[in-house]
């Protein structure tokens, strides 16, 4: 090795620099919790929402629009993982804005603890987005994953969090296990954990095919688990059910977002020529979530648990994008597919938050309004947050004009394109499948007679917020070409395609 080649090239921190902001304030808000004697943690709650407003302003600045390489090629700076970053910020706001008013009716989770636990989720999120490097998506990994089950377990009094915050540390060392023994066959077979090195030396004929294909499985494998997919679905209505709502809110929406960066980066950027392998696997995997997720959800009385089942689904309808983006070893349809697949996460997320954000609107201290039967008459109580639950429920069904039809109808044009017409027929009947209990939870909204008489006090800027979410849901579903493109516009400027 020549002097040159041993000296020390110091990484390109700028690019960082929104991941670094968001740890630095993540320790200060720690620090500054300890002397905070307000019960409401106010404090620490608008700390908690100007760094993540402060992170959304680093990253809008240090876009380059280029595919940029630092710290010895182990991140990646580009228009995705931007874009997927400004939309986890997003998310992350309105899930604090959400879930305020119902920590602070519960002494025993409205600590500090919350805030920065949130925080360093978010930073594990940005993490797994910006990875070029199988270790680096599982630092991110584990980071999201272990804040994840201290949040769930954050209630300690509570029988139900304890015991879902358990299955989910069990299942998810499970999980970490098969990812990283995953990640260990693959370099086995190509010598380099690098992502773009692995797709290069893949590329070239190098490797070894056998081990390479039993990586992939387990590799699908652990992302299938964070995803939540059949058969690896076990977690996902326990802790639904049994987590604190705010912290099923956070669970079920921008997590969402880095698990499709990490099956971007790692499946589509890594190992698109092992693409039939995977897909393969995708498949097997989408049939069985939109089966298992759609006929479950059916027999759910608990609207948290009917949202997990369902959550099973769209990640199963998800997948179909990702299934068909390569055909025959044509990438022809290759950007439709994916960016359907993008926009239909971004879409699922949108609606995800508003309607766990409606069961913590209802909710009070000492009362969950998490069963179906808790929503009955609510049009009666306020005609306003009835229609705004009718819209999340309608676009959950992909009922035109909402944008979770729009969602559905990109994912099924793409899944057609690709000559795979059964299985958007297939499709199509478990949508028609999962509308039926999404109708349900409407009907009970307008022709079941009120169970509670309380009225619904919220604070102005949750009420804002909340109309602004339902709307953003209905304009999307009539103007859905300006967030297609911009999907369309980020992963043409960053796959390697």
């Amino acid at each position: 090795m020549t002097l040159a080649e041993m000296q020390f090239v110091p990484p390109d921190l700028r690019l960082a620099s929104a991941e670094i902001f968001m740890l630095a304030m993540a320790c200060v808000i720690m620090i500054v919790d300890l002397f905070v004697k307000d019960k409401k943690r106010t404090v620490t709650y608008v700390l908690t929402q100007l760094t993540l407003v402060g992170a959304a302003v680093v990253t809008v600045m240090t876009v380059t629009g280029q595919v940029v390489y630092t710290f010895s090629n182990m991140y990646v700076g580009d228009l995705m993982g931007d874009f997927l970053k400004l939309l986890t910020y997003l998310t992350v706001i309105v899930v604090l804005a959400y879930s305020r008013g119902y920590i602070n009716d519960r002494p025993q989770m409205a600590k500090g603890e919350f805030y920065s636990l949130t925080l360093f989720a978010t930073l594990g999120m940005m993490v797994m987005i910006s990875a070029n490097h199988f270790l680096i998506v599982y630092i991110g990994v584990e980071l999201l994953s272990l804040s994840l089950y201290a949040m769930v377990a954050l209630n300690r009094d509570s029988i139900p969090a304890t015991e879902a915050a358990m299955k989910y540390f069990v299942l998810g060392a499970l999980a970490s296990g098969l990812l990283l023994y995953g990640m260990s066959m693959i370099y086995g077979a190509t010598g380099s954990l690098e992502i773009s090195t692995v797709a290069e030396r893949l590329f070239g004929g190098q490797g070894n095919k056998l081990i390479l294909v039993f990586g992939v499985v387990f590799l699908v494998s652990g992302i299938a688990f964070k995803l939540g997919v059949v058969p690896f679905h076990m977690w996902i209505p326990d802790v639904y059910h049994g987590a604190p709502t705010a912290v099923t809110l956070f669970i079920a929406s921008a997590p969402k977002l880095a698990a499709f960066a990490i099956i971007m980066r790692m499946l589509v950027s890594g190992l698109l020529i092992a693409a039939p392998d995977w897909q393969n696997m995708l498949l097997i995997l989408s049939i069985l979530s939109m089966i298992v997720g759609n006929f479950a959800a059916i027999a759910q009385s608990n609207l948290k648990r009917m949202l997990a089942y369902s959550a099973i689904a769209h990640m199963g309808f998800m997948l179909l994008g990702l299934v068909v983006g390569i055909v025959n070893g044509d990438a022809h349809n290759a950007i439709n597919a994916y960016s359907s697949a993008m926009f239909y996460v971004i879409s699922y997320v949108l609606t995800s938050a508003a309607t766990f954000g409606m069961i913590m609107l209802l909710a009070r201290a000492g009362f969950e309004a998490d069963e179906i039967s808790d929503f009955a008459g609510l049009n009666k109580r306020s005609p306003w947050f009835a229609a705004v639950m009718m819209m999340m429920m309608f676009s959950l069904a992909g009922i035109p004009f909402f944008v979770g039809f729009f969602a559905k109808f990109s994912v099924l044009i793409a899944v057609v394109a690709a000559g795979y017409t059964w299985l958007a027929v297939l499709a199509i009947f478990f949508s028609l499948v999962g509308a039926y209990y999404y109708l349900r939870v409407v009907k009970v909204m307008y022709f079941d007679a009120p169970t509670h008489s309380e009225v619904i006090r919220t604070p102005m800027d949750v009420k804002v917020l909340m109309s602004a979410n339902g709307l953003a849901v209905a304009l999307l579903g009539i103007f859905p070409n300006g967030l297609m493109f911009l999907c369309a516009f980020s992963l043409t400027r960053s796959l390697p395609m």
